[in-house]
């Protein structure tokens, strides 16, 4: 069967491999993926930006829909199709064995596109989890890829009165609209610290989410909007280590950070699959382009590049 491996920077290859099987322990699924999609942190596997690189064989894979082949579990049979999140992102491949805890059934009423992205609505479930009511809450989200799409349509879901969507891309912008962003500020052409004063009658927002992460990211830009004992949802995924980060105004504004990784899969991904079947959020619009597992070089390249209007670039197997 085939797998991927990314062992040069921005080259990823299909390799041939032996077939997985199931193993001794209880609990094991054979999993074969219909469909996936790339996300933010596949990139740094990709790009050869984070501390594990070059990869394994697998790497970087992480979204997917599929179906159970083989189990010697209890929670489903030969046959379910389901959402998979493997461990340490090892899904680039046909097959592949997992714990059956990381997976959750499809609802039928959500169509293939729909229910794969219920994992990542699920991490943006689990991080408005962390935060304080935003009923009538000021949010800005600093960077409008398909994760701070996602965040706009949560927080409108949840009530905020102002969310103002930030970001350096035109068309990104324009999405934003659709996705529930009331205000748009566009970083590579306006003054985001002014425009945002004029937004909130100069107060600045409630909360600031961090939606770019990697070596883009806008801690600075973050802490400048947020107001005074105000809070910052890190949510992009970090670089090692964030030069020039001005702590100490951070400090002296008594901002609260907070960060969010690893979801419930006992409630986040399913409350992300119930929104979605029951038509709570349409995540429809962020998917933008489709590749087959044959073309994943070019899906990664489209996807970090953000080439033509890239938000949510989906695989077929």
């Amino acid at each position: 069967m085939l797998a991927g491996i990314i062992d040069e920077k921005r080259k990823v290859r299909l390799v041939e491999v032996d077939e997985p099987a199931l193993g001794d322990g209880h609990g094991q699924i054979l999993f074969q993926p219909e469909l996936a999609c790339l996300c933010g942190s596949d990139l740094p596997y990709f790009t050869g930006q984070t501390p594990e690189f070059p990869g394994v064989v697998g790497q970087s894979l992480h979204e997917m829909i599929g179906t159970v082949v083989a189990t010697t579990g209890d929670r489903f049979q030969a046959g379910d199709r389901v959402l998979c999140v493997p461990k340490n992102h090892l899904g680039l491949c046909e097959r592949f064995v997992e714990s059956e805890e990381q997976a959750i059934p499809l609802d039928p009423r959500a169509s293939d596109d729909e229910a794969l992205l219920a994992q990542p609505l699920g991490t943006v479930i689990f991080a408005m989890r962390k935060l304080p009511n935003v009923l009538g809450q000021d949010v800005a989200v600093v960077g409008q890829g398909p994760m701070g799409q996602l965040f706009c349509a949560v927080l409108r879901n949840l009530g905020a009165r102002r969310i103002i969507a930030i970001d350096r891309l035109s068309e990104r912008l324009k999405m934003s609209s659709t996705m529930g962003a009331n205000h748009l500020v566009h970083a590579g052409e306006q003054d985001v610290q002014q425009v945002v004063s004029e937004i909130t009658d100069g107060r600045m927002v409630d909360i600031v989410v961090e939606a770019v992460g990697h070596e883009d990211q806008a801690f600075n830009m973050c802490t400048d909007l947020c107001k005074a004992s105000g809070r910052i949802l890190f949510f992009g995924v970090p670089p090692e280590q964030i030069d020039g980060l001005l702590w100490r105004k951070l400090f002296w504004k008594n901002i609260e950070v907070t960060t969010s990784v690893g979801p419930d899969f006992a409630l986040d991904f399913p409350l992300a699959m119930q929104w979605i079947a029951e038509g709570r959020i349409n995540v429809k619009p962020i998917v933008t382009h489709r590749f087959p597992l044959a073309r994943i070089q070019e899906a990664f390249e489209t996807f970090v590049d953000r080439s033509d209007g890239a938000l949510k670039v989906f695989i077929e197997f």
